[in-house]
């Protein structure tokens, strides 16, 4: 889906536990770089190969990977792409994700090891795989805090823990597009708060929701929801406020 010049939100379909999901990696572009926000669940890469090609791209040609978290469903394809770009992608995670997505310690939400053998043997069998061969990929460059990058007229990493220690989303400044990764989902076309059920510490992830409230935003793209437009500060304060009646 274009959201704007240069700018493309990309569908990836899977299966997991029975039912059918859409993942929501975006791709920023320009004539002399192309840039793949997040990489959807392991074995995708033909899926991403595919809505690459339709846009005149190869995987070869991507020369940067923003990852906006360690959980497997982001960082899965990202070894396969390193392969075929004969290693000279780049890598950039937050310093706190950094052991995890490298393999150096576990995948915090799919650690195996952490789990009971009645809570592994719930797992479908193409899931746990995942669970006990988890993805990983080496990061080259460590993001340490909000910082903006230098590609496509200026990418701002917008540190936004909670979800997992080292979450972060990107702002777009060309396009005023903010990726968000999972700080947001879309349902029902409404902006909701991340995951309850998927999200580490949720008081700091609505904290880190505050943050988005100082950018010009007029585009969203949720990892899981796909495409919001609209007035995300009013959706924003919505759920801070509603998380923060239900706490009550």
């Amino acid at each position: 889906m274009r959201i704007s010049a240069g700018v493309e939100m990309l569908q990836l379909t899977a299966r997991a536990f029975d039912q059918d999901i859409i993942l929501n990696p975006t791709l920023v572009w320009n004539n002399d770089e192309a840039i793949l926000i997040d990489t959807g669940m392991p074995g995708q890469t033909d899926q991403l190969k595919e809505a690459l090609g339709e846009l005149n791209i190869s995987i070869e040609q991507l020369k940067v990977i923003l990852l906006t978290h360690q959980d497997l469903d982001h960082i899965g394809c990202a070894t396969d792409i390193r392969k075929k770009s004969n290693e000279n992608i780049i890598v950039y995670a937050h310093g706190f994700d950094k052991p995890y997505i490298e393999g150096k310690l576990p995948l915090i939400k799919t650690n195996a090891s952490r789990m009971s053998n009645e809570e592994l043997a719930a797992i479908p069998d193409e899931i746990k795989y995942l669970y006990t061969n988890p993805p990983k990929v080496d990061v080259d460059i460590v993001l340490k805090g909000s910082q903006v990058l230098p590609y496509c007229e200026g990418i701002e990493a917008i540190f936004t823990p909670g979800h997992t220690p080292g979450h972060v989303s990107f702002y777009l400044r060309k396009s005023k597009t903010l990726v968000a990764g999972d700080a947001l989902v879309l349902a029902n076309r409404r902006l909701m708060g991340p995951v309850k059920q998927t999200t580490l510490n949720m008081d700091q992830a609505v904290q880190s929701l505050e943050k988005f409230l100082h950018y010009d935003i007029e585009h969203v793209i949720c990892y899981h929801g796909g495409y919001f437009q609209g007035c995300p500060k009013e959706e924003i304060l919505r759920i801070k406020e509603h998380i923060a009646q239900g706490e009550s």
